[in-house]
């Protein structure tokens, strides 16, 4: 998912810590896909309630934001609007890939072949019209802002970050950079521990931060010229990218030739759905919306008790400390904004 350019970013190693009193915009429906795979059972099976509903994502948001939000970060979160035109093969491939991992999931788990069984829950992993609206629900239960996005959340989230209304945006693709967010921070949500696929390795995850104005100056490019290493890649809007050109080779091709467009004659087999200008006018004049209003408030202690405790089935006590957390992060962020207000210089 998202265009593939983590041979050219370097990024910076931070803390949660780092980021406290920080307006953090999340890509909604990619942190959603991050807690419906990796919150699972043992089996590769997702949490369910008694009425068979699937609640993994439920739990990441109430459970991994109360963290963040006790830490003084000011989360909130943007979800998708309908997709472009041009993503619909990307889509198209994303749904046959996630009915083949579904196959695979099933015939391991008959089988007795647990961890990959696992692996391939993971792999086919979707999202519906109810999980996103539930999760929408809790969100404005726990007080954080969510904001529906015309088209894709990312671009949102960029925007938004561009007129500094968040100070990052949060997501695990590259896309944020190539819409023109500022700062972009990746593992935010997933920190922790994490196992190699089919190996008994673990690797820590920590949060990242990429600054877009540093990158363009380390590479020696513009962001123009960033979509259009995009592009070569592959994209959302253009999946197959060309074939044999990496991140690095587009790179060169880029800076060498100053433009996609002068650099296509010396490439082989360099075919696009769409025309080059159509696809880089995706990225750099996007679909937003100023219709939005990012207010944080207290959380709803007995709305969270019954929506997630009553209709879910959540572990009172477990929900009671989360709910702590975001209380605590809340009036933490008050008294930073006061203090940041009381000792603003003068004019």
């Amino acid at each position: 998912m998202g265009v593939q350019l983590g041979d050219l970013v370097e990024a910076k190693r931070i803390a949660i810590g780092d980021l406290a009193g920080r307006r953090i915009a999340f890509d909604g429906h990619n942190i959603l896909y991050q807690f419906l795979a990796i919150i699972r059972g043992r089996r590769g099976e997702p949490l369910r309630d008694r009425e068979g509903r699937v609640t993994s994502h439920l739990s990441g948001l109430v459970y991994r934001n109360s963290n963040l939000i006790e830490a003084g970060i000011r989360v909130a979160y943007v979800f998708d609007g309908r997709p472009h035109d041009f993503k619909a093969t990307a889509l198209e491939r994303r749904t046959k890939a996630r009915r083949e991992a579904k196959v695979k999931y099933e015939r391991a788990l008959q089988e007795g072949r647990p961890e990959e069984a696992r692996r391939y829950a993971q792999q086919a992993v979707t999202t519906t019209s109810t999980m996103v609206e539930d999760a929408k629900r809790l969100l404005t239960l726990m007080g954080v802002p969510w904001v529906q996005a015309p088209g894709e959340g990312e671009a949102q989230s960029a925007y938004m970050a561009g007129k500094g209304e968040v100070w990052a945006a949060a997501s695990q693709d590259f896309d944020s950079l190539l819409f023109g967010a500022p700062r972009l921070v990746r593992n935010l949500s997933i920190t922790g521990r994490r196992k190699l696929p089919r190996k008994k390795l673990y690797i820590k995850i920590e949060p990242e931060l990429i600054g877009l104005d540093a990158l363009l100056r380390d590479l020696g490019i513009t962001r123009g010229q960033l979509v259009d290493i995009g592009i070569l890649v592959g994209t959302d809007y253009n999946p197959k990218g060309v074939k044999g050109v990496g991140p690095k080779t587009a790179l060169r091709l880029v800076k060498e030739h100053g433009s996609l467009e002068a650099a296509l004659p010396h490439i082989k087999n360099a075919e696009f759905p769409h025309t080059v200008e159509e696809i880089r006018e995706l990225f750099l004049k996007p679909r937003t919306t100023d219709d939005y209003r990012l207010e944080w408030r207290p959380p709803d202690v007995e709305g969270i008790a019954e929506f997630l405790c009553e209709e879910h089935d959540f572990d009172m006590g477990r929900v009671i400390k989360a709910v702590e957390k975001i209380e605590k992060g809340y009036k933490r962020g008050r008294e930073r904004t006061t203090l940041e207000r009381w000792f603003q210089p003068r004019t």
